[in-house]
């Protein structure tokens, strides 16, 4: 681990806290490490903080080290410079602060014909990549999905080009990073799970694959779950070195250089929180910005292997896991396919230290394990 992330998310983090409420009269009474995003080198915090007129409030932050981007405040311990916000003033994000503002979503829902006082609510936060902020007036729902300002018309692009599959209707988008979609009707496939109704029809699942459409197969194929399995290895490896030598095991074996299937338009991160449900039926799928040229390993994988992960969370979890890979290896290589969803465990066994589980370490020596257990598979 760099040394910026271990000051960012380590003991002495307090201090750079404190300095950043101090000029405006606040100090933190409590705070915790929520995110840590090895890629970005970033950062994320929950603290509470006491102000000279009495109040107490509840904040998050972002911290990110070198290279620095613009608009943070900079802070040094002498040694390492590392930059700070307050949410929702991100670097990268400019347009999450107008997303979070009543007045400014009432004005847009507004436009797009919602009456009424808009309510945003942050439903995700991913400090430097993105957030989805759910807009609601007494008209309707709409969300805003809050991109780096370099990434939204692109991915406006990707969800016009989707209508019919399945997808939210893009309805606009701004120069500063807010993409506007239309709600889908149910709830999550995760909501649904949890809630103790695991009925899934597995066939609309295959077909909300396949309804995506030619054209997100255009342009380069994409890096597979194999192909990405040492960079997630090595994260392992960084923050739980007694882990490394079996996370590097799992990455040797799942790792390949020519295609294991023929390329399709892929979505790219297919889990169960992408899925929309209701009454068993899937109503719409979340999330195509990954989608591309790839392997249907990858969405199929990724799928089985969130859902086996959840089950762990969640002992004696009902779950459709079992019939949805009995589904896909009618068309898959069954070992190929076992490989795939050892390389996708994997790397949501990066998941536990990044939003800062308590038993972390533990939790990540159990995805392992099922990494493993999916590896020590045997075919004929």
């Amino acid at each position: 681990m760099s040394t910026e992330l271990e000051l960012l998310s380590g003991p002495d983090a307090g201090d750079l806290l404190a300095s950043v409420f101090a000029p405006a009269g606040g100090h933190p009474v409590e705070w915790t490490v929520t995110q840590v995003d090895h890629d970005r080198a970033t950062v994320a915090y929950a603290a509470r903080v006491a102000w000279a007129d009495g109040t107490v409030s509840d904040e998050t932050l972002g911290a990110a080290a070198a290279p620095l981007p613009a608009g943070v405040t900079l802070l040094s311990d002498g040694t390492t410079e590392v930059g700070m916000w307050r949410f929702p003033f991100d670097p990268d994000l400019p347009g999450l602060a107008v997303a979070c503002d009543p007045a400014r979503m009432t004005r847009l829902a507004n436009r797009l014909g919602l009456a009424g006082t808009a309510r945003p609510r942050v439903r995700t936060y991913r400090p430097r990549r993105r957030a989805v902020v759910e807009v609601t007036t007494p008209g309707g729902t709409v969300f805003v999905k809050v991109l780096r300002p370099d990434r939204v018309e692109q991915v406006h692009e990707l969800h016009r080009r989707a209508v019919g599959a399945h997808t939210p209707a893009p309805l606009g988008w701004t120069p500063d990073g807010l993409l506007v979609l239309a709600a889908l009707p149910g709830s999550t496939l995760r909501a649904e799970l949890l809630a103790g109704r695991p009925a899934l029809r597995v066939e609309d699942v295959v077909a909300t694959l396949d309804a995506l459409p030619a054209c997100l197969a255009a342009g380069p194929l994409r890096r597979t779950w194999g192909q990405k399995a040492w960079h997630y290895a090595e994260i392992v490896a960084a923050t739980a070195p007694g882990l490394a030598s079996r996370a590097r095991a799992v990455a040797a074996e799942v790792d390949h250089v020519d295609p294991e299937g023929p390329p399709v338009p892929a979505h790219g991160d297919f889990y169960e929180a992408q899925l929309m449900v209701s009454g068993g039926r899937v109503t719409g799928l979340l999330d195509i910005d990954t989608a591309g040229r790839g392997e249907r390993l990858d969405d199929a994988a990724c799928l089985l292997a969130h859902l086996d992960v959840l089950a762990q969370l969640h002992p004696g979890l009902r779950h459709p896991g079992p019939a949805l890979r009995a589904r896909f290896e009618r068309d898959l290589d069954r070992a190929a396919l076992a490989r795939r969803i050892a390389a996708v465990v994997l790397s949501l066994a990066t998941g536990p230290y990044r939003v800062r589980d308590p038993r972390w370490l533990t939790a990540t020596g159990e995805r392992l394990a099922l990494a493993e257990s999916w590896l020590d598979q045997r075919f004929p």
